[in-house]
């Protein structure tokens, strides 16, 4: 039997009911397996934790998380703690101290699931999105002189490293080849950015030499933001800096239909540190504690964890199960249907059993 320990973070919000959520479907799979168990540790860090405390977590927060195999997190926010103090505070610390360089997306209009873009289908919208997760434009470089003067200066610096940009980009080739996709797209804007995004696209070009059975190109950010809802079709896997990561991240699941089914990874690869797997939406603090948050943004979640901990046919079997459910129109009322939170994860875990006894 194997024995995965798991930081289980929920958060503000629905996160406090999207993470238990994902924890039933993520052991039903384990169960299924019948060789795999997770053990959990629940931490309360959150923004109402920083309310109380004056901080997002305790000073030995990383050390305490940095024995676990993986962390899965629910959403931070919570009305009156700005978002700064919520991404700096707790999800940065965590990104980079634990070298989670990369930031994976997969971008796919799933099954029951209607995108805005007239007369595309399940076939058009099938694609990765691999953002830097570690330097770039979010660097934390810079400075404020004379605040709040008619002379106030403000300078944000952008860091690229050789070491950074190159890791980022051999990644992006490196899945391509492992999932059997033909092309990689490079988000740049040389046009206008004149230093990192000339070194960005030059490191591209070279590890691109590297794999040439594969198709390359490169786009500004502006017209690969607009070719994304133009020609969703075109594209395989995306790589892009911090911030067109960000940016991208985000179009990519609106034009699949919803953030709020939409996941994301933040991945140490070579697992010398936990990765940490959190859904892309917010912590809706609007519906929070109403059973009707959509936990299926986690519960893809929890088939990447699962993955990406080395039980890649638990993951499929979960995201098996989670494509049938929502063919089934079992959803909740986001994404137009009229299931509870509780009714969609049942119905994800009958599916979890059905699969694996069929």
């Amino acid at each position: 039997m194997k024995i995965l320990n798991i930081a289980s973070i929920p958060g503000d919000g629905i996160g406090k009911e999207t993470v238990p959520a994902g924890r039933k479907i993520i052991d039903a799979a384990a169960e299924a397996h019948g060789g795999l168990r997770l053990e959990y540790r629940d931490f309360d860090w959150s923004c109402e934790y920083y309310v109380k405390h004056g901080a997002m977590m305790p000073e030995d927060g990383l050390e305490i998380l940095r024995p676990f195999d993986s962390i899965f997190l629910g959403a931070v926010g919570f009305p009156g703690v700005p978002d700064h103090i919520s991404l700096w505070g707790l999800l940065l610390p965590i990104r980079r101290e634990f070298r989670q360089y990369v930031n994976l997306r997969p971008i796919e209009l799933m099954p029951g699931v209607r995108t805005p873009l007239a007369d595309r289908g399940p076939e058009d919208i099938d694609f990765l999105v691999i953002r830097e997760n570690n330097e770039g434009e979010y660097s934390n470089m810079g400075g404020r002189l004379y605040s709040g003067t008619s002379r106030e200066v403000v300078v944000q610096n952008t860091i690229f490293t050789r070491y950074g940009v190159e890791r980022i980009i051999r990644y992006a080739f490196e899945l391509a080849v492992k999932t059997g996709r033909k092309r990689v797209t490079s988000a740049t804007k040389s046009n206008g950015i004149n230093y990192t995004m000339p070194f960005w696209d030059e490191v591209f070009g070279e590890v691109a030499q590297e794999y040439p059975a594969l198709e390359t190109d490169q786009f500004h950010i502006d017209a690969l933001c607009a070719r994304f809802v133009t020609h969703p079709h075109h594209f395989d896997v995306v790589v892009g800096s911090n911030l067109f990561g960000d940016i991208l991240t985000d179009l990519g699941p609106a034009i699949a239909g919803s953030i709020g089914i939409a996941p994301s990874a933040n991945i140490n690869p070579s697992n010398e540190y936990p990765s940490m797997f959190e859904p892309v939406h917010g912590s809706a603090p609007d519906i929070a504690g109403q059973g009707i948050a959509n936990p299926m943004g986690q519960i893809w979640c929890g088939a990447m964890m699962l993955e990406q901990l080395g039980f890649p046919d638990c993951g499929d079997l979960v995201m098996r199960a989670l494509r049938e459910t929502l063919a089934a129109g079992i959803t909740t009322a986001d994404i137009g249907g009229k299931a509870n939170t509780m009714e969609v994860v049942e119905a994800v875990v009958d599916r979890i059993k059905a699969l694996a006894g069929a």
